[in-house]
């Protein structure tokens, strides 16, 4: 039984750990709270307009298992932002039944929507989202993150070359103090974000956590320049649907499935 537990809980975290990045603990460019975020980088729906460009964010984990056992997973996105700060994420991936899996999102900040687009059914479901276009003071809008912390350190590191641009970095590390989750020494986990001074993007990201290993994210085959328009429309053979809930609903279709736009 207890060798069951085992193989599942191994089967779990290689699943878990192969997911695409998502929400601000990713990699995330302007999208809707997916990708590159963290320190540094700009805030879930944020709009940088007049610096389009266009790469691959190439995510890589790796964590060892108490028994010695290595899980390393590797992922790519395709991301695109045009002069008017619009932004498209595209990944493909493999679940767990073998199955592949592609998944686009374009953050429309010009129309206000967000668009979740399924290519294996042609269905893109929509939900209106607040695109604010200057960083909001987050020290009067969250209380944790006004209150400093004597477990938390923040650094800044001197600018350098990335891939082609100038990014500066942004290091923070938390310590978890012996006894505050039941962990018998204390805990030390390093975030370190490098952001484009122009594109104002991040591109790099290092998450090392000696709970969950060490996440390394980054931008590659950058491209500066417009890319094609096209990537940020809904193509004219897919069915727009609703997606249920409103802003931050629950993805597509939401709890209780898709609706016909305008029903």
């Amino acid at each position: 039984m207890n060798a069951k537990i085992l193989i599942g809980g191994v089967a779990i975290a290689a699943s878990l750990m192969a997911q695409p990045p998502r929400g601000p603990r990713g990699f995330g460019p302007d999208g809707p709270g997916r990708g590159l975020g963290g320190p540094g980088g700009s805030p879930p729906n944020q709009v940088v307009a007049g610096a389009p460009y266009s790469g691959v964010e190439e995510r890589s984990s790796s964590m060892v298992l108490a028994n010695g056992t290595v899980i390393q997973n590797t992922s790519q996105t395709k991301v695109a932002r045009d002069g008017q700060g619009r932004v498209r994420r595209e990944s493909t991936h493999q679940t767990p039944d073998g199955k592949t899996v592609t998944r686009i999102t374009i953050s429309d900040p010009v129309g206000g929507m967000i668009y979740e687009l399924d290519p294996a059914t042609k269905t893109a479901f929509q939900r209106p989202a607040h695109f604010p276009s200057q960083p909001s003071n987050t020290s009067s809008t969250n209380p944790r993150m006004a209150q400093p912390s004597a477990n938390i350190k923040r650094e800044s590191m001197a600018a350098q070359p990335i891939n082609g641009v100038i990014a500066s970095g942004t290091r923070v590390t938390h310590t978890i103090p012996a006894g505050t989750i039941g962990n018998s020494a204390a805990i030390e986990t390093v975030h370190e974000t490098w952001t484009s001074d122009d594109l104002k993007v991040p591109v790099k990201s290092r998450m090392t956590d000696p709970r969950n290993g060490t996440t390394t994210t980054e931008l590659t085959n950058l491209l500066r320049g417009e890319p094609d328009a096209s990537l940020f429309a809904v193509p004219s053979d897919y069915t727009v649907r609703k997606a249920q809930g409103g802003p931050g609903g629950r993805g597509p279709g939401g709890p209780r499935g898709p609706r016909p736009a305008g029903k």
